[in-house]
C-alpha cells in the first residue's frame, strides 16, 4: 500500500484514535487534535471519517500480509512454516496494535454498522482481504494435516481457532508497559507453542516450537 508520509502520519493518528475511542466515538477533530494540526489538514486527504477507517484498515490488513508472505517460505515441515507463519502474525499485531485493532473494529462495522451502498461495498472488499489472509493458513495447515503432522478434521475451525487465539492478544497486551523486540518474540513463541501444539500429532508435539528463541 503506497502513503506519502503525509497520509502516513494521519493513518498512525487515526489508528491510535479508533483503538483507544472507538469508531463512533472519533471523529476528524479528535484526529486532527491528536496531531496537533488543523481539521482542514485531514480534510484535505480525507472527506469523512470512514474513509479514514477504511484506510488505517487497508493499511492494517497490509502490513499483516506483510509479515506473514515471508514466513510462508520458512525452513521445515510443513507444521514447522505454520508455525513460523502465526509468529509473524502475532509480532505484526503486537508491532502495530492499533493498526490491528481497527482491523477487529472492521469486522464489527461490517456485521452491525449502517452504511451506504458505496461504503459497504468498499468495507466488502475489506473483509474479502482477510478471508484471503485466512486462507493462507488454511492451505499451510491443509499441508500439515496431510503431511501427518497436524490433528484437525475441520481445518476452518481449527484455523480459525488458532488465529482467534492470536488476535485475543489484541486485548491484553499492552505496548505502553513493554514493547520491547525481546518481549515481544517472548510472548509471540509462548503463545505459538501452545496453540500450534495443541493440534500438532502426538510425535511432533515439540516440532512446532523451532521458531523464535
Amino acid at each position: 500500500m503506497e502513503l506519502t508520509q503525509a497520509r502516513r502520519e494521519i493513518l498512525e493518528a487515526a489508528a491510535a484514535c479508533f483503538m483507544e475511542q472507538g469508531f463512533h466515538a472519533t471523529s476528524i477533530d479528535v484526529v486532527a487534535r491528536r496531531m496537533g494540526a488543523t481539521k482542514g489538514r485531514v480534510y484535505h486527504h480525507y472527506q469523512s471519517k470512514v474513509d479514514l477507517f477504511f484506510d488505517v484498515h487497508r493499511l492494517g490488513m497490509a502490513l499483516l500480509f506483510d509479515a506473514v508472505e515471508p514466513a510462508r517460505q520458512a525452513p521445515g515441515d510443513a507444521l514447522q512454516v505454520l508455525a513460523a507463519m502465526m509468529r509473524a502474525h502475532a509480532l505484526a499485531m503486537f508491532r502495530h496494535h492499533a493498526f490491528e485493532s481497527v482491523v477487529v473494529q472492521g469486522v464489527q462495522l461490517h456485521r452491525f454498522g449502517a452504511l451506504t451502498p458505496r461504503q459497504r461495498q468498499e468495507l466488502d472488499e475489506l473483509i474479502a482481504s482477510r478471508d484471503r489472509f485466512e486462507q493462507l493458513f488454511k492451505q499451510q495447515a491443509a499441508a500439515a494435516r496431510d503431511a501427518g503432522l497436524l490433528q484437525a478434521p475441520d481445518l476452518s475451525v481449527a484455523v480459525k481457532t488458532l488465529l482467534g487465539g492470536l488476535q485475543w492478544s489484541l486485548i491484553w497486551y499492552r505496548p505502553e508497559i513493554d514493547d520491547s523486540q525481546a518481549t515481544q518474540e517472548r510472548l509471540a513463541d509462548a503463545m505459538v507453542n501452545l496453540l500450534v501444539q495443541g493440534l500438532a500429532t502426538r510425535r511432533q508435539g515439540s516440532a512446532a516450537g523451532g521458531q523464535g528463541a
